[in-house]
């Protein structure tokens, strides 16, 4: 079995940088594609960027493209999320996923259902 466990959230002002981390236990997800997601209070949860597993392909969200960069060392067997210019609406938990079929798989999947593992995520509030 696969254990997800984010780290870093916290509260900071509009236009502070960031870094969330999730750290893989288990069975290995090297050879899978991760990504992060999140949740604002009420809402959907929604992607936000995935990398597939030798980061060849990174996608990310329209509203932080440019802002944040995801990142994984497989050697740590951890996933991080970069972010920078941190705005109010980016407010929302933080949750890493990992795809648990189809190993090297070069397409990565926006959609929640192409992710098999989940952390408990971390709490981003952006305030001033």
């Amino acid at each position: 079995q696969v254990q997800l466990v984010e780290s870093g959230g916290g509260l900071v002002q509009p236009g502070a940088s960031l870094r969330v981390s999730c750290e893989a236990s288990g069975r290995t997800l090297n050879n899978y594609t991760m990504a992060w997601f999140r949740q604002a209070p009420g809402k959907e949860r929604l992607f936000v960027a995935a990398i597939t597993w030798n980061g060849a392909t990174i996608v990310y969200a329209d509203n932080v493209k440019g802002r944040f960069t995801v990142s994984r060392n497989n050697a740590e067997n951890t996933l991080y999320l970069q972010m920078s210019n941190l705005k109010a609406e980016d407010t929302a938990v933080y949750y890493c996923a990992g795809a648990g079929v189809r190993p090297r798989n070069s397409v990565v999947t926006r959609s929640k259902l192409g992710y098999t593992y989940w952390g408990q995520g971390t709490q981003v509030t952006v305030s001033s």
